[in-house]
């Protein structure tokens, strides 16, 4: 779809300007066929208004009188795109696109959404470079039956909070499952999408039982899928133990590497059993798998744990390798790949997370690191990118929720074979490239912006 930016101004009543009319540049009206001195509809976002479009010779703007831009949540300076649709007989501007973020440090005006301000700044960067107009909302605002929302947005060199509609499209950041499930933001989402077609996108958490009983209805994507089961007893662990030398116990809901239990069956039947913890890993020797079982049972029994395969990844310098591959919708709506980067765990951990003392590398760096020839880093790296592809599209076609952008943990064994770890549907924004002091846009941000345009269709 071809997409018109136009800059919009706010202006005081004048004899063209009320608050029943907008003034158009002529050379627009031109390209849209939007009819002059007749009604139509003005949209923005969930706001709907009866105006009269008026044209004048004036370089690619919308002008609006204040009572009008009160009215429908428009604000000043904004660089929106504009479409008409003659046969609706409807002026649409934006995209208005609203991000959840779980909590606002309204006492902090540099960073009032702590850690992820950068983001959200450099997302509304690449709005206005787009033609769009986000905001930002934290679980408090968001009630039901609503026909605006109280968001915060930048706009002069600071954030401040403004009256906005309901967005086209909404952006699911919550990082805590917790704020996901409150009864009241639920019930926004809901009526949003039922009475304004908003769409909501990465709408929930993913948990790792609820991704591999997913991806193993499709028979293609087997071959990524490590044996994984929900932990239920002591004698599946006794089964998967006899079918393999190193077992995995994660947490389902858990994050960051925290809470990883590795058991391992040495020479002579003895077991050992490595924690993670915030200073490094705990390493414990038990005489047989019954005492690990009775070592560890009341862990098992405070949360639900994945009870996964262990595998025989490629390593450096005896750290484990694995890659985490962001991959996202974008102006077309399909899958693509934005970035891939390895993971190489630290010297005290056998999880790669950042968080537990893990370093970044590129593809290519992680797998110089391995004893594979030159033309079988090149296979793998063919294959890690036919894994990402096909296991977002595994998740799109056998999870009944809406995602735009996914973390796709993935390893590689000593054998070339890629599997998959798990998928992450809220992944870090400072995980995969890092931010810069350049105005410069990421490509993980950009594809988030062109995705929402795509979802609003203005």
């Amino acid at each position: 779809m071809t997409r018109t930016k136009v800059g919009i101004s706010i202006q005081g009543t004048s004899i063209y300007l009320d608050d029943r009319t907008v003034v158009l540049s002529e050379a627009i009206a031109r390209r849209w066929k939007v009819p002059s001195n007749q009604s139509m509809i003005l949209r923005f976002g969930s706001a709907k208004q009866d105006v009269k479009v008026v044209t004048a010779a004036t370089s690619n703007s919308l002008r609006f009188n204040p009572i009008l831009a009160t009215k429908i949540g428009i604000h000043q300076g904004a660089q929106l795109n504009i479409h008409y649709r003659q046969n609706v007989g409807t002026l649409s501007i934006g995209p208005l696109i609203g991000v959840m973020v779980s909590r606002v440090y309204s006492s902090s005006h540099d960073r009032p959404f702590g850690a992820i301000t950068a983001f959200c700044k450099e997302m509304t960067d690449a709005c206005e470079r787009y033609g769009a107009v986000v905001c930002f909302f934290p679980p408090g605002e968001m009630q039901a039956n609503a026909s605006s929302i109280s968001a915060y947005a930048y706009a002069n060199g600071s954030w401040s909070k403004k009256t906005f509609p309901i967005p086209n499209v909404i952006y699911n950041r919550l990082t805590s499952r917790k704020y996901e499930n409150l009864p009241n933001v639920q019930q926004f989402l809901k009526d949003a999408k039922a009475r304004y077609g908003t769409e909501v996108f990465n709408e929930k958490y993913l948990n790792k039982t609820e991704v591999f009983e997913a991806l193993r209805k499709d028979s293609s994507l087997h071959g990524y899928l490590p044996e994984s089961y929900l932990f239920k007893n002591y004698q599946m662990l006794k089964s998967m133990a006899s079918r393999h030398p190193v077992l995995f116990l994660k947490p389902i809901t858990g994050s960051l590497g925290k809470g990883i239990i590795r058991i391992r069956r040495e020479p002579g039947d003895v077991y050992t059993c490595h924690y993670t913890n915030l200073t490094g890993v705990r390493k414990q020797t038990f005489p047989s798998l019954s005492a690990v079982f009775q070592a560890i049972s009341g862990k098992l029994k405070t949360q639900r744990y994945q009870l996964q395969q262990g595998l025989d990844l490629i390593t450096t310098d005896g750290r484990s390798i694995d890659f985490r591959s962001l991959v996202q919708r974008g102006a077309k709506g399909e899958w693509a790949i934005t970035s891939i980067v390895g993971r190489i765990a630290g010297s005290q951990h056998f999880v790669s997370n950042l968080a537990r003392g893990g370093s970044l590398t590129n593809v290519v760096g992680a797998l110089a690191k391995t004893p594979f020839s030159s033309a079988t880093r090149v296979s793998v790296t063919a294959r890690l990118r036919k894994a990402s592809i096909d296991i977002a599209k595994g998740i799109e076609a056998q999870i009944p929720s809406h995602f735009g952008e996914l973390g796709i943990d993935l390893a590689v064994d000593k054998m070339g074979k890629v599997w998959l770890l798990e998928v992450n549907s809220k992944p870090s924004k400072d995980d995969n490239t890092p931010l810069n002091n350049e105005k410069k846009i990421r490509p993980s941000v950009k594809q988030l912006v062109q995705y929402a345009k795509f979802l609003a269709k203005i």
